[in-house]
């Protein structure tokens, strides 16, 4: 047993688990609640008037998100 070599402490975070969380987080708000907008356009006949706020709104919450989870 003295041969065995001591566990090893983990690599500390460099930062890309965050970020890759912050693109997700913005593009899943976007993609989310920009189709539904889209749907909804084409449910109700609007000109894109939907996706534009499903767009806004899905980074907004996104945006959120990342504050809320990855900020202090």
């Amino acid at each position: 047993m003295a041969d065995d070599p001591s566990p090893q402490a983990p690599e500390p975070n460099s930062g890309a688990d965050a970020g890759w969380s912050a693109v997700g987080y913005l593009l899943g708000g976007m993609i989310v609640w920009g189709g539904a907008g889209w749907l909804l356009d084409r449910w109700l006949g609007l000109p894109n008037v939907g996706l534009l706020i499903g767009l806004i709104g899905g980074t907004v919450a996104g945006v959120y998100l990342i504050v809320k989870r990855l900020g202090a």
